[in-house]
């Protein structure tokens, strides 16, 4: 069976822009499904000492969780809700090659809601934050039989947003490259602020 991913169009043409509110949900499912797994493996991994002595159930349901998460992030919620998607195609070679896509808006009309873009960024930033927190918790308190998942969740959930950061910021930029420009700008306008002022 041959593959052919020239002529697959990886963001749908048909997608209707229309003249919808910016602040309107326009992909309500996804948005759902975007911080339903995410809180959801948030959640069974805080309660699950207060329900269940085992350890060996709440974990597997956190590992299930996490999983959906990260395939629903990157295959779905990400294209619908802010028109990105990266993923890793290896060639004939053997070597790998990392794509980031952002779609292009045309014209003056926004494929993007306001409303979509906030509810996907505050899931993918915040919930990594948390996994970290958790993974200090379970470290510095010796829970030591929890830090596995919370590392995959940490991971998981981390390569998702490393993934749409780069799509975000362009896929050849590197995020050292944009620190150092970001640092750099503002290191000085503050040098020409000072300057202005005396």
């Amino acid at each position: 069976m041959m593959e052919n991913d020239d002529d697959v169009s990886l963001f749908d043409a048909e997608e209707d822009v229309g003249t919808k509110s910016k602040k309107t949900i326009k992909h309500p499912l996804a948005s759902f499904f975007h911080l339903f797994f995410r809180v959801s493996a948030i959640l069974v991994y805080l309660l699950c000492k207060f329900f269940s002595s085992s350890f060996i159930a709440p974990m597997v349901m956190v590992i299930l969780l996490l999983s959906c998460d990260f395939w629903t992030v990157k295959n779905v919620t990400g294209r619908l809700m802010v028109g990105l998607r990266w993923w890793n195609r290896v060639d004939d070679d053997g070597g790998n090659h990392w794509v980031f896509e952002s779609r292009k808006g045309s014209g003056k009309k926004q494929l993007v809601s306001d409303s979509e873009s906030r509810i996907f960024w505050l899931g993918l930033i915040v919930c990594p934050i948390l996994w970290g927190i958790f993974a200090f918790s379970a470290l510095f308190s010796f829970n030591i039989k929890w830090l596995p998942v919370v590392i995959m969740g940490l991971v998981l959930q981390g390569a998702n947003m490393y993934g749409y950061v780069r799509c975000r910021v362009g896929g050849k930029t590197s995020l050292k490259n944009m620190a150092t420009n970001y640092f750099g700008r503002q290191f000085l306008k503050q040098a020409l602020s000072k300057e202005g002022e005396s």
